[in-house]
């Protein structure tokens, strides 16, 4: 118990300190967090390039609101958020909203095996940049954060039906990239 009060109190006077402009605790905090968060920002991003300016920018968040987290709550899943609304952010400033529409979505079924067993983390992490920023957003939102359809049409500005749709166009479309990896499997 009394390790748990420490770590407790160790976390708050990190926090105080980033919160005080203190150089060695925003450094730290910034490497800690920085590879886990560009993860995350190249699941939305275009290329690492965009990537690293989301990341960047949610980092610049993160340091201005610092001062809201709740100590004994995870610092992770925080600076997670954060980093997962600035990619939306990103995504509206950059998109057009347009509403696609779900009549040319076909829902197929593979018992093929899945692309984590064929490809490799980078070659999924390319197909899903080369999805357009709409597919890619509605799915980094449903598959990888776990949003629901209402969550994501109220976060990007559209409906459920077009979430649902873009979500079945985004996996079209991966199956069309990786359907070579496939087609190769076994042989």
């Amino acid at each position: 118990m009394n390790l748990a009060l420490e770590l407790q109190y160790q976390e708050e006077n990190f926090i105080r300190a980033c919160i005080q402009k203190e150089r060695w605790a925003q450094k730290q905090l910034y490497e800690t967090y920085y590879s886990k968060m560009l993860g995350v920002c190249l699941r939305y991003a275009n290329d690492p390039d965009e990537a690293k300016d989301i990341l960047h920018e949610g980092f610049i968040k993160v340091f201005r609101h610092l001062g809201k987290y709740q100590p004994g709550t995870s610092l992770n899943a925080w600076i997670k958020r954060i980093m997962v609304n600035t990619c939306i952010d990103y995504y509206r400033k950059m998109s057009r909203r347009r509403t696609e529409d779900m009549e040319n979505a076909a829902h197929k079924i593979s018992t093929a095996p899945d692309a984590n067993s064929i490809c490799g983390e980078k070659e999924i992490l390319k197909a899903v940049q080369s999805l357009s920023p709409a597919y890619r957003a509605v799915f980094n939102l449903y598959v990888i954060e776990g949003y629901s359809h209402r969550e994501i049409g109220e976060q990007l500005g559209i409906t459920e039906s077009t979430s649902r749709s873009n979500l079945v166009k985004a996996r079209m479309k991966l199956r069309e990239i990786l359907a070579p990896k496939y087609a190769n499997y076994g042989k």
